[in-house]
């Protein structure tokens, strides 16, 4: 008799951490100031400082290692974190394993302040993960969004 798949767990980092040099904490900095430098002599004294406090959180944040985060893929729901999501409170899904970082599940929910959520999926569950998720909700088209691809270009 097969066993029957109720609930897969695991933990990974909340996102994928890229190992940042000197020279790159350099171009950020260079890039702060002259932009800084540029509202600066065009008068815009409070864009001179909002660039200069998100200049220094990215730099903050780029150094800061990720939080490992629990995930959760049951009959009932996707859990991220200490936040569950039912499948009725979700329209879709869509399976990448094919992405260089690692396999992916992409659920788009209902939800408006969450309405692409992405999970790294463990490579030795992704089949039974997308059986769990397949037989509740429907296949959708989507993608990683483009703002995203271009933080991780950037190593964030």
């Amino acid at each position: 008799m097969d066993e029957v798949t109720t609930a897969i767990t695991w933990e990974a980092p909340e996102h994928t951490h890229f190992e940042k040099g000197a020279d790159w904490y350099w171009i950020l900095g260079i890039v702060t100031i002259s932009v800084a430098v540029a509202a600066f002599f065009f008068g815009n004294f409070l864009f001179t400082i909002l660039i200069c406090v998100a200049g220094a959180a990215m730099g903050i944040m780029a150094a800061r290692e990720p939080a490992i985060i629990p995930f959760a893929v049951s009959t009932r729901g996707v859990r991220i974190g200490e936040q569950v999501y039912p499948y009725n409170s979700l329209d879709g899904y869509r399976v990448d394993d094919e992405d260089p970082i690692g396999p992916r599940l992409f659920l788009r929910s209902k939800q408006l302040h969450a309405t692409l959520l992405v999970m790294p999926l463990p490579e030795e569950y992704v089949e039974e993960i997308e059986d769990l998720v397949s037989a509740r909700l429907p296949e959708a088209d989507l993608e990683e969004p483009l703002l995203h691809k271009v933080l991780e270009f950037f190593g964030f």
